[in-house]
């Protein structure tokens, strides 16, 4: 399966024109306790590079659900990895309850306002009260306004959000988010600032 055949077929539906690397799955799967992890959601597996990282680290009881929206990938994922459970639909759609890490490698800036927020609330309503949740974000897109209207809406969904360093082997270079404590809607947090661009 072809990630760049996909994206030209469907730029709508794929996010990256690449496969994202090994050293970008590390970073996004690092200091999220998902060895400790009992139920984990995938938002836009794609080619299932982040999927076969999550599993290396989840115990064989944890269960793993990859929230797919485009038919093609969803149907080769479940092919590939038969213990994910592997729903063809898009990430807004996530229907779980008390979900210890949600890993997305959904393209943000490619959705509009409306949708980010749908789908970013729909993670925060998923996750357990101590759950974290992993992006990633392109370098060279990182100061356009989807992308900077995504780290502000970040950053209002958790009370803790940390920007990593550059990971410059990926195509194309990339950061990773990792955000934890989320916050409900019409809550504030009192001792939990959300933590300065970095």
């Amino acid at each position: 399966m072809s990630i760049t055949r996909e994206f030209l077929r469907h730029p709508v539906l794929t996010g990256a024109i690449a496969p994202s690397s090994p050293r970008l799955a590390e970073e996004m799967t690092a200091g999220l306790g998902l060895e400790h992890a009992s139920c984990v959601a995938e938002l836009g597996p794609g080619t299932g590079v982040f999927t076969e990282a999550i599993l290396a680290l989840l115990s064989p009881e944890a269960r793993l659900t990859a929230f797919e929206i485009n038919p093609r990938f969803a149907a080769s994922l479940s092919e590939r990895f038969p213990q994910v459970d592997v729903v063809t639909g898009a990430a807004e759609h996530l229907a779980l309850e008390d979900v210890d890490v949600v890993v997305s490698g959904l393209p943000w800036t490619a959705m509009t306002a409306a949708r980010q927020q749908r789908t970013l609330a729909a993670v925060t309503a998923a996750l357990a009260p101590n759950g974290r949740f992993t992006t990633f974000a392109y370098t060279h897109t990182a100061w356009t306004p989807p992308a900077r209207r995504f780290a502000a809406t970040l950053r209002s969904r958790f009370a803790v959000v940390e920007r990593t360093k550059v990971v410059w082997r990926n195509l194309p270079p990339a950061f990773v988010y990792r955000a934890a404590l989320p916050v409900a809607v019409g809550r504030t947090w009192r001792g939990h600032p959300a933590a300065a661009p970095a």
